[in-house]
C-alpha cells in the first residue's frame, strides 16, 4: 500500500485567527480554503488525500490551493479572480457625451433614440441591451418620456384648477 506523501506547509495564522475567520466566511468557496488550513493548523489531517476526502475536492485541486497559499498566503488562497471581459464601446467620451445628452430637457424619448444618436454622432452601433443596461444602471438616467394625457381635457378648466388651488 502507498502512503501519500506528508504535507509541508507553513500556517502563519493563528488557530483563533483561522476560527475567527471561519465563522465570518460568508462563501462556501472561503469556508473550504480556511477549513484546509484549520484542519493543517491543529494536525486533524497530515495528507492530500485525507484533505481531498473531507473537504470532496480532487487532491490537484488541494495541491493548488496550498501552493496559493505558500506563494501569497491567506489574502491569495482567498482572492477572487475577475475575467477581464470585454471594453465597453460607450466609453470614455462618448459616454461623458451621452451623460451630457442625457441631463437636457428634451433628452431621449426611448433606448432605440439613444441608438440612433450613438450611430449619427460617434458612428458606433450598440445593441439595445447594451444602451438600455449603460444609461439606465451605468449612469443611473432615466428617459424624459412625457405622462400620457387625454386628448378630451379642458385645458381652460386645468388653468383655474392651478390658480385657485391652495398649494404653496
Amino acid at each position: 500500500m502507498l502512503m501519500a506523501r506528508p504535507l509541508k506547509v507553513t500556517i502563519k495564522e493563528t488557530v483563533q485567527e483561522l476560527e475567527k475567520r471561519l465563522s465570518k466566511a460568508i462563501t462556501a468557496r472561503e469556508k473550504e480554503r480556511i477549513q484546509m488550513l484549520y484542519w493543517l493548523k491543529i494536525h486533524r489531517v497530515s495528507n492530500r488525500k485525507e484533505l481531498s476526502q473531507l473537504l470532496f475536492h480532487d487532491e490537484s485541486t488541494i495541491t493548488r490551493w496550498l501552493k496559493s497559499y505558500r506563494l501569497g498566503g491567506i489574502k491569495k488562497l482567498l482572492e477572487r479572480k475577475k475575467a477581464p471581459g470585454r471594453t465597453s464601446k460607450i466609453s470614455g467620451e462618448i459616454l461623458e457625451s451621452l451623460q451630457v445628452r442625457l441631463k437636457e430637457t428634451m433628452g431621449f424619448k426611448s433606448y432605440g433614440e439613444v441608438q440612433e444618436w450613438l450611430s449619427e454622432k460617434h458612428q458606433i452601433f450598440v445593441n439595445y441591451k447594451t444602451v438600455h443596461k449603460t444609461v439606465r444602471y451605468k449612469l443611473g438616467a432615466k428617459l424624459k418620456v412625457p405622462r400620457p394625457y387625454s386628448i378630451h381635457q379642458d385645458l381652460e378648466a386645468q388653468d383655474n384648477f392651478k390658480k385657485n388651488s391652495n398649494q404653496p
